[in-house]
């Protein structure tokens, strides 16, 4: 049967420590995801801040294909009635088709958070689903901490359910808050919620335990038919719910209806869209939707996966928009290196041997080709008989100063390309930065397609930490041309030359790829 799911990026995801979405963004983030199929989306808060209440104003003159807005909010307020309550107004305004309310269904916090009667807990959830039916909404009831009010006092936990489903909401949503329950308590939760209550079921995880995705599962295969989530699993403390690991895991391996298989195909570009969007870097090994979660580095591995590609792959990573990769390291084998250079257009041949060893002994030293695929594509180029370096660096000087507080960074090269012998001095922010700039001015009149290449990440790890300022120093450079992009490495006891060796690779690839 289908399972309906909720995201909350835009709410709950947004409680993540150090993410922020600004109106556009949730505007950007909510399109996104209506393409993709989500059934309903979580706008925010209305009445906990301004930026909530102009995404909804957005948001309603967007034309949505999938997807229904809910906006978000709690009961009315102890005492106090739904038309006077502010919060209850400010769902009104946001004009949403759906309304999720928030309710307490502990008797702790009931007791010592809400500090009201128990009784006058049930009234003011029921009157909210009351109040939000008779407007014509959907209303979803979450029942908050309901996993730890059930352990506290299961009659009560119950007795919040009841008071939301007899009061008409469409659906009953069960919430492990503080993310602490387990999957055999969740599934006999819900068991027994079912026994109760009539109203369609729900379940939200947290991930406190590592268990949000295995809680969710035993949720829907006890009996619960929507999920709540958010993209990447974001949210507060150690996330929510991955929404991008349930569709996948319901849909290839238990075979619920979640997505059409085309949209499916989409996962993997919305979760890294939404990364973006958020300035948040995707995780590499998140399931299904990770650049390494199809990657294969041992060389066993590699020639099985070269015969037979199930045999060390749970499913196709094509049908969540993913590719299989092939890692070379000094773990690696030959196959490593020929599948590696078939992808890259560049076959190794008879040189793949060599490549390996070369491969092995570098990596003994200090680099790493995992990580800097465009380096590796250099040794393959490198090893090629008919390889003729575009450029040469004959020495180079690099001058740190510091005065009155004032820190400047001053590089001179000398370059040879073909028979031509250049001197150039730049200053920069830094001292690779200056070095930078002095190899680029060099070869800019040679080459000025060089000016459309960027460096956008530097990177520097430590290789053999113990041996303090002695230690080696790996540098990794993210370098890119329009959409297109590559790392290099480069490792030496002297920063400066690991630097060089990563900035050269990083310059030269680009020349050799165009043929230039």
């Amino acid at each position: 049967m289908p399972v309906i799911l909720y995201d909350t990026t835009l709410r709950d995801g947004t409680q993540r420590e150090g993410l922020s979405l600004s109106a556009e963004d949730k505007v950007r983030i909510a399109c996104r995801l209506d393409a993709l199929g989500i059934g309903c989306i979580e706008g925010g808060w209305p009445g906990s801040n301004p930026k909530d209440a102009e995404f909804f104003r957005r948001i309603a003159r967007v034309p949505l294909q999938h997807t229904k807005i809910a906006a978000f909010g709690m009961t009315r307020h102890a005492g106090g009635s739904c038309a006077d309550d502010a919060n209850c107004r400010a769902l009104v305004d946001a004009e949403t088709p759906v309304v999720t309310l928030v309710g307490k269904s502990s008797t702790l916090h009931v007791d010592r958070v809400l500090r009201t009667t128990r009784d006058e807990n049930l009234r003011m959830i029921a009157e909210s689903v009351t109040h939000f039916k008779r407007m014509g909404k959907e209303v979803i009831f979450d029942a908050e901490h309901f996993f730890d009010g059930y352990r506290l006092d299961p009659g009560y936990a119950l007795a919040t359910l009841g008071a939301a489903a007899d009061a008409g909401a469409d659906w009953v949503v069960l919430c492990d808050t503080n993310g602490g329950a387990l999957p055999t308590d969740v599934e006999a939760r819900v068991w027994e919620v079912r026994d109760h209550i009539t109203a369609p079921l729900g379940i939200h995880p947290h991930n406190d335990s590592g268990l949000a995705l295995a809680n969710a599962l035993a949720a829907v295969e006890a009996g619960c038919v929507q999920v709540q989530g958010t993209i990447n699993g974001y949210g507060e403390r150690c996330g929510n719910l991955d929404l991008v690991q349930l569709i996948a895991t319901l849909q290839l391996k238990l075979g619920y209806q979640v997505l059409p298989p085309e949209c499916l195909r989409e996962l993997r570009d919305a979760a890294h869209f939404v990364a973006a969007v958020a300035n948040m870097t995707p995780d590499p090994h998140a399931p299904y939707v990770g650049r390494s979660a199809f990657a294969h580095k041992g060389g066993i591995h590699v020639a099985a996966v070269a015969e037979l590609p199930e045999s060390y792959q749970h499913v196709d990573p094509a049908l969540v928009g993913n590719e299989m990769r092939v890692v070379v390291s000094e773990l690696a084998g030959r196959r490593n290196v020929r599948l590696r250079a078939e992808a890259l257009g560049v076959p190794a041949g008879e040189r793949e041997g060599a490549v390996l060893q070369q491969i092995k002994d570098l990596e003994h030293a200090g680099y790493q080709f995992e990580a800097a695929e465009g380096s590796f594509e250099m040794l393959l180029r490198r090893s090629s008989a008919s390889y003729q370096p575009p450029f040469e660096m004959i020495d180079y000087t690099v001058i740190v100063e510091s005065r009155s507080g004032a820190v400047t960074a001053r590089a001179t090269v000398k370059l040879r390309v073909g028979e031509a012998v250049m001197l150039t001095t730049a200053e920069g922010a830094g001292p690779v930065n200056a070095l930078d700039r002095a190899v680029r001015e060099g070869l800019l009149p040679h080459y000025p397609q060089l000016a459309d290449v960027r460096l956008v990440d530097y990177k520097v790890r430590i290789v053999d930490e113990h041996l303090g300022t002695a230690a080696k120093p790996r540098v990794v450079i993210e370098s890119a041309r329009g959409d297109e992009r590559w790392s290099t490495v480069g490792c030496s006891e002297n920063i400066l030359e690991a630097s060089w060796q990563a900035l050269h690779d990083a310059l030269e690839l680009p020349l050799l790829r165009r043929g230039e």
